[in-house]
């Protein structure tokens, strides 16, 4: 007579009912195989489309390549793969007008007919832009990355007031009322040289206060024109030194107090002093301010 249990008793699992060691393994890299496999399916979606663009260009060996491109488009196109979305990321200065017709995406224009390559050229191209990424996000969307150029300075040349970057490349000639606050400097071949001579100044903030503009004399060297009027002429190729010697007198002697035309740096072992006339002379410098 067989045994019964006792009522409400758990029956345990049979040997036969267990899973086995493959059946555990597979359930536990489910997950894994899972994005896996739809890439896969991606894949086979884009070989699909690419399988018939090239039936539909020539049945031959002798296909171009350019018309391919198109009408690989063309056969995204017709599964679906359309723009309909166009993403900017990290755009502060630069126009947006100017950008999007920079990017030439046009919403229903084939997403894999669109040239990323292209695209991205025709953005470095604008004066705001230092590099610039461009991804295509199936189905539908353009996605553009920015990094944009860091104002830096003002630069005057010929009575023209031009915004450069750190590097000395000019990134806009108009609306700068915004960049007031920036340095200010003058003459050919001021931009490219003007980071090194910054730098030196910001480590002596007791002359950089006073600084008004900083103007490139010769493409050689820097003559520092003072809120006071005074003209600091600065050595060629030693001008850091020279700042450095300038802000010990003036903590010293309060050099840049007294009533001075001139500070002549240019020599490295005299200090030449010009008192400042009764009428004093008109700056070279232009009176006009960037607006």
């Amino acid at each position: 007579m067989p045994r019964l249990s006792p009522r409400g008793a758990r029956r345990k699992p049979a040997l036969q009912d267990r899973p086995g060691r493959w059946q555990l393994l597979l359930r536990r890299q489910r997950r894994r195989l899972r994005p896996a496999l739809f890439g896969l399916a991606g894949v086979a979606v884009i070989a699909l489309i690419g399988t018939m663009a090239w039936r539909a260009v020539a049945p031959g060996p002798q296909a171009s390549l350019a018309p391919f491109g198109e009408r690989l488009g063309l056969a995204g196109a017709s599964l679906g793969l359309r723009i309909r979305h166009v993403e900017i990321e990290g755009r502060a200065q630069t126009p947006e007008p100017l950008l999007r017709a920079a990017i030439g995406a046009l919403p229903g224009q084939p997403i894999l007919g669109f040239s990323l390559a292209a695209a991205r050229a025709r953005i470095e191209s604008l004066s705001w832009v230092r590099d610039a990424a461009v991804e295509r996000r199936l189905p539908d969307t353009i996605v553009v990355r920015l990094v944009e150029r860091r104002a830096f300075a003002i630069w005057q040349n010929q009575g023209k007031f031009t915004l450069i970057d750190r590097q000395g490349a000019m990134v806009a000639d108009q609306d700068l009322a915004q960049f007031r606050q920036l340095p200010l400097v003058v003459g050919a071949g001021a931009p490219a040289h003007a980071a090194a001579l910054l730098d030196a100044l910001a480590r002596v903030p007791v002359i950089a206060g006073q600084v008004v503009a900083m103007v490139r004399v010769g493409e050689r060297r820097w003559t520092l024109h003072l809120r006071n009027g005074c003209d600091v002429l600065l050595p060629e190729g030693h001008a850091a030194a020279a700042l450095a010697r300038l802000a010990a007198l003036q903590q010293t002697h309060a050099l840049l107090d007294r009533p001075l035309q001139t500070i002549d740096m240019r020599l490295p072992d005299r200090l030449l002093l010009r008192p400042r006339s009764a009428e004093p002379a008109p700056s070279p410098l232009a009176a006009r301010s960037p607006t």
